[in-house]
């Protein structure tokens, strides 16, 4: 006997989980413990969403609507109807459309200026958080930061000589020499 199909919701509901998954496996691979906090506010952020609102779906007390669902598949990089398909186990990755279709972004082969990963996706999102609550503090620093990179390393110049320590016997001699010179102090009158 054949299953019965199942529901847009629940599908769209374990893509949404799929898409988590890669997110997570994106961002562990090479993290450190500062990366692994808050993952889901992350991943929220990237989906243009508020983190209670994704805490929701997760919980099934929201189920993604057909306007959410798209806006989940272009912000994840995925073809349109994405997340209204079944998909295997071998289709955790990100699958772009041959040809660019409009609103979707272009494929990174196209833009080398684009991001290429969610490693980069991820610096960028992290960028344009900081700079969007600090402005001028972050374009300073990145400033700073791009310098420190990109400007030619030249070799420091040697720190000055400094004198060689005297020997003990100098250092007697130079103190004699000094007390010598300095009269004893002359007792209280009463």
């Amino acid at each position: 006997m054949p299953s019965a199909p199942r529901d847009v919701a629940q599908i769209r509901l374990d893509n949404a989980m799929r898409l988590f998954e890669e997110f997570v496996s994106a961002t562990v691979k090479h993290a450190d413990a500062a990366t692994l906090r808050g993952l889901e506010r992350r991943f929220a952020e990237r989906l243009q969403i508020q983190p209670s609102y994704w805490s929701q779906i997760k919980g099934r007390s929201r189920q993604i609507g057909e306007r959410l669902a798209r806006q989940f598949e272009q912000l994840c990089h995925k073809t349109p109807g994405w997340m209204d398909i079944e998909h295997g186990a071998g289709a955790m990755t990100a699958t772009p459309a041959s040809a660019p279709v409009p609103g979707m972004p272009v494929p990174a082969e196209a833009s080398p200026s684009l991001p290429q990963d969610d490693d980069e996706r991820f610096i960028i999102g992290l960028v344009l958080t900081y700079y969007r609550r600090h402005p001028q503090r972050a374009r300073t620093r990145l400033l700073d930061l791009l310098g420190e990179v990109l400007t030619p390393t030249t070799t420091p110049a040697p720190p000055p000589a400094r004198p060689p320590a005297p020997s003990p016997q100098a250092e007697l001699d130079e103190w004699r020499r000094l007390q010598a010179g300095i009269a004893p102090l002359k007792p209280k009158k009463r």
